[in-house]
């Protein structure tokens, strides 16, 4: 039938007194021109019929793998095939007879077809890493990276088609060929393929997973991890600025990784405060009284009297001389206190690391160090805890006579000159 469409619109021409050469030249234009008109309209009643028939079931529908379909133009690539097809066997049914056009064009719909599709591969795999990432799963082990490598891949393929057809090569032979260039598609995709590497040590290790709180001050990054791609890794910090990191350089270099703490359910309390050492002193009787009269001391200040005073007894220890035997102090009573008070606290772990500790004596006085947990991760939560707990321990200090440590100021120095 097309033969005999053929031969008629020829026959037309030649009845208007146009030679062989110029009816067979026409009817080729006005073949490639409708053949051009009917793609597109082809393409656009196939954007159309998607529109109106895939879009509404795919909202209807409970799955959402569809819904994400849409959203990465999986239907509107596909429709790029029906034009593409069109043209393609219209091409091979050898219609028309200028045959440098004919070439070309199928030239053209080949590579069009390889891009279409690579672009649809490209939305099946965007599709499957958003679907993936709906699940708690993604969260330890991300997929993005290796979702990458097959989008760099399925380009690649598309590419050695491309080059296969121009040069009429098969995709077996160009790849021998390229493995004289070896060397270079390496320096080419070093990061991709060190990033790669990284990106799976990082995922199967466990090393780092998104929602982590991983720190690595070299790069300035101190927050969430919020992305791991192929070559980067994405992390917001607290001041709302977004760092990427190489991927490769987690695991080259050392990063703390938050994660431990936060599935703890707990975190760390670790601060001093310096005590005057000049106010340390040994308890008279009238300081072990007041102590007494504190509720979380009182057994303990009672029981280490008697421990104390048995040991003395014991001992035919002097008692008339300060130094001789043992006695308590303000600062043991005191240390004693902190451990009571932060017991007794709901918010304080109690089956976590708990220590109330000195340190090494220095210039700036004796470092008494609290070393505990928190019940809670929240970053508010907690400093309003820690500074809760401070609050209370620089109030109650001078009640064991004791003073804080602290540089003079310009007060201090005045009332000095004026006493």
């Amino acid at each position: 039938m097309l033969l005999e469409l053929k031969n008629y619109i020829i026959n037309f021409f030649k009845g208007m007194g146009m030679s062989d050469h110029i009816s067979g030249l026409l009817f080729t234009i006005l073949g490639y021109l409708v053949l051009i008109i009917t793609s597109y309209i082809l393409y656009k009643l196939t954007v159309i019929i998607l529109r109106k028939v895939i879009r509404p079931i795919a909202h209807r529908t409970t799955n959402h793998f569809d819904d994400l379909l849409m959203k990465n133009s999986f239907f509107l690539r596909i429709s790029y095939l029906a034009p593409i097809v069109l043209m393609y066997f219209t091409l091979e049914s050898k219609l028309f007879i200028a045959e440098p056009a004919d070439v070309f064009i199928e030239g053209m719909v080949i590579i069009f077809l390889y891009i279409t599709l690579a672009l649809v591969f490209q939305s099946i795999l965007s599709t499957i890493n958003d679907y993936y990432n709906r699940f708690n799963i993604a969260k330890d082990h991300p997929i993005s990276g290796i979702i990458q490598v097959l989008k760099i891949i399925g380009y690649i393929i598309a590419l050695l088609g491309i080059v296969g057809y121009l040069f009429d090569k098969d995709i077996s032979s160009i790849l021998l060929g390229l493995g004289t260039l070896s060397a270079v598609l390496m320096l080419i995709f070093r990061d991709p393929i060190l990033g790669f590497v990284g990106g799976l040590q990082l995922i199967f290790n466990k090393m780092i997973a998104i929602g982590d709180w991983i720190t690595m001050p070299k790069y300035g990054a101190d927050g969430t991890v919020m992305e791991i791609n192929l070559t980067t890794v994405k992390v917001q910090n607290f001041d709302k600025t977004i760092i990427t990191l190489p991927t490769y350089s987690l695991i080259s270099e050392s990063f703390q990784n938050w994660r431990g703490m936060e599935d703890s359910g707990g975190r760390r309390i670790k601060r001093s405060i310096n005590i005057d050492m000049n106010s340390v002193r040994f308890c008279d009787e009238k300081m072990l009284e007041a102590f007494s009269k504190v509720d979380v001391l009182a057994s303990y200040v009672t029981n280490r009297e008697k421990e104390i005073l048995t040991f003395n007894k014991n001992n035919k220890v002097d008692t008339s001389v300060t130094v001789n035997g043992r006695r308590q102090t303000n600062i043991g009573i005191f240390r004693e206190y902190l451990k009571e008070y932060l017991r007794e606290r709901s918010d304080i772990h109690d089956d976590m690391t708990f220590l109330v500790r000195h340190l090494q004596p220095t210039e700036k006085g004796l470092p008494i160090q609290l070393y505990v947990f928190t019940t809670t991760i929240d970053w508010g939560e907690y400093e309003d805890i820690q500074a809760d707990i401070f609050d209370h321990i620089l109030a109650v200090i001078p009640e064991f006579n004791l003073k804080v440590f602290q540089y003079p100021t310009n007060n201090d120095i005045t009332s000095i000159i004026e006493n």
